[in-house]
This record gives structure tokens, sequence and C-alpha cells, in this order.
């Protein structure tokens, strides 16, 4: 990504960028069930990466459903900070068709993560039409658009959307419509593969 181009030192190693091209996922967003939902691997292990320490606060606005590798243990996890009886459901490493499908359901995409350049899950929850919450950090605040979600460092800014999303399902529509075409037009495998095989062949003949 651009963010990592920006921050990471590579010294006079020469670095291009090509952005994340997806399959796009075969679900829909419905938004019928209204509860956030949240992507993210080993989030009890990684917390403070992964945003986990935030979760408490979105929770009791509406509840969590949060998919990914290592998210079992993760309502005995914030229990134990002092925040028991959440509305938090982990679904552990559910095959990803099936995430899919669960993860279009919910009314919109939680993006947490203060460290991760730019997920995958959340370019697929844009693709499938969700409405998007996420902290304005790394990427993100380039690849969401103002029209498509909800993007702030302030944590009560983003609990006000999710409050907001969960009684306008309308305005949650408008916004991942939105966000289904910006990830069409600047996420696709095609645009991804170019860029690749581009980059191939200016290597290649460079090199001869």
């Amino acid at each position: 990504t651009h963010f990592n181009h920006l921050f990471w030192d590579t010294g006079a190693t020469r670095t291009t960028v090509i952005e994340h091209g997806i399959v796009p996922p075969r679900a829909e967003w419905s938004g019928d069930v209204e509860r956030l939902a949240v992507v993210t691997n080993e989030p009890v292990r990684r917390w403070r990466v992964t945003g986990t320490d935030l979760m408490p606060r979105f929770a009791r606005v509406a509840p969590l459903d949060v998919f990914g590798m290592g998210v079992a243990g993760l309502p005995d996890a914030l229990a134990a900070t002092g925040a028991p009886g959440l509305p938090v459901t982990g679904y552990d490493d559910l095959p990803q068709d099936r995430m899919h499908v669960e993860v279009a359901r919910r009314r919109a995409y939680l993006h947490l993560c203060r460290w991760t350049s730019l997920g995958l899950s959340l370019i697929e929850a844009m693709s499938m039409g969700m409405p998007v919450i996420a902290l304005a950090t790394t990427e993100a605040v380039d690849a969401v658009p103002a029209d498509a979600g909800v993007l702030s460092t302030r944590v009560d800014t983003l609990v006000e959307a999710a409050r907001w999303l969960m009684t306008d399902r309308d305005a949650a529509s408008r916004l991942g419509a939105r966000g289904r075409e910006v990830a069409k037009e600047r996420f696709g495998l095609d645009r991804f593969l170019a860029d690749w095989d581009r980059l191939m062949e200016e290597e290649t003949c460079g090199s001869r």
C-alpha cells in the first residue's frame, strides 16, 4: 500500500506499489441482522494492534460478531478486563464462503485495526455492499471514501456512527452501495493482475 511505501524505510531498494485486488465474494449485503461484524485474527494475543481494547465501547451500542482465527476465547478475555456480559460472539475460523455469507447479514462492518495497513476483509466487506465504520488510520483513510462509511480517530464518533446505522438501514444501504462501487473500480482482480503483468514485463525487459 501507499501507507507501507511511506512508512517503511527500504533504503536504496526500488519499490513499487501495487494495490490489493480481490476475488469478489459471492455474498451480498442484506443488513437484516442488527449487529456489527468484525473480521480479525488472534484478537486476544494481538489486542491493541487489532483494536480489541475498543470493542467493549461498541458492544454497548450494538452486539459484535467477531470472525477469524483465534477468536473463540475473545468473550472471556474481554470479561477478564472488567467487561463481563457484553454481547460479543466469536466465530472461530469459519470457511471463507460461509464467513462471507454471515458477515453480509450484519448491519455494518467494524474495522478497528490500529496498524494493519489495509485488511483484505475490509475490501471484501465493501465489495459485498457493507457500510464501513473504521479507525482513520493507515491506508483505510484513502481506501474508504467519506460517502461509503464513517472514519475517524475519535472513537466516540465511530460509536455514534454504529448507533446511527443500527437504526437507519436506508443510510447503511446508501453507504454500502457506494463502497461496492469503489471496491469494484479500485480493487478488482483484473486491475491487480494487469498491474503485476506490467511490472513483470518492465523488470524482464529491463534485465535484458
